[in-house]
């Protein structure tokens, strides 16, 4: 009988830690936001708001300050992966220069506290782009590059959430579909500004958004010698050091014979 107490104490106690750190760090609100760019690729921030019982206020300090921790062990830690992964990401391509930033516990007036962990990568591929016009470029996004909520109809937003899309200064909108919770669009219908933003629960089937840049005659030249740069660099290198090395002869023969 003492050994059936001692084993049930023991259960229970251990249940109860397994469950503990579950419970008390809870995701309570998820935002997105996707920066993109005159190019395919595009910035992502997203910010995981999470909240911490007073009982495991330590345990957040403590984590935070692990800096050994991955975003794995994180997910583990909060106990909610839908958050706490990359929203953002091609199947066919990978991210880079991604960070992790746990942020500083805010004490709450009912006791415990909020903190926001802080996700920021670029992701490849997020759109597609055509040339129209001269200096004039159809950008569409890529909707296959969602990873959010999925569901039997398609992926839509989870609950509370917020996804924000913002396109460059002067960027001209062809196609939002569905139509953004913010901003509402102007007296002929139309969009603009450069911030779209839906919120909880959206379903994202069938999502769509088409915008044309035009590009300034200096960008035009920027972009033709950067292009012919990546498109030749092997070839400058060749001749560089053909130049080198038709020097390097010539000082050799004028001054060694």
């Amino acid at each position: 009988m003492r050994g059936l107490l001692l084993f049930s104490v023991f259960f229970f106690t251990m249940l109860s830690a397994a469950v503990g750190v579950h419970a008390y760090f809870n995701a309570t609100y998820l935002s997105t936001t996707v920066f993109l760019t005159n190019s395919t690729n595009a910035h992502v921030v997203e910010g995981v708001q999470i909240y911490v019982s007073n009982t495991s206020t330590s345990v957040y300090n403590q984590d935070r300050q692990a800096f050994n921790l991955s975003l794995s062990k994180w997910q583990n830690v909060i106990g909610s992966t839908p958050f706490l992964v990359e929203h953002i990401i091609n199947p066919k391509s990978s991210i880079r220069n991604f960070t992790f930033l746990p942020g500083p516990l805010v004490p709450a007036s009912n006791g415990g506290g909020y903190a926001s962990l802080t996700m920021s990568y670029d992701a490849q591929n997020v759109t597609s782009v055509v040339s129209i016009a001269p200096r004039q470029f159809e950008y569409r996004f890529n909707s296959s590059a969602f990873n959010f909520l999925h569901t039997a109809s398609g992926q839509s937003l989870l609950p509370n959430t917020r996804l924000t899309i913002m396109v460059p200064n002067g960027t001209q909108i062809v196609t939002v579909y569905p139509l953004p919770d913010s901003p509402q669009p102007n007296s002929f219908g139309k969009y603009t500004g450069t911030s779209f933003s839906w919120f909880s629960g959206e379903p994202l089937q069938g999502f769509g958004f088409v915008y044309i840049t035009t590009e300034t005659p200096q960008q035009e030249v920027i972009q033709y010698f950067s292009s012919a740069y990546k498109n030749y660099t092997t070839l400058i290198y060749v001749l560089a050091l053909l130049i080198v090395a038709a020097i390097a002869i010539y000082l050799y023969n004028k001054l060694f014979r």
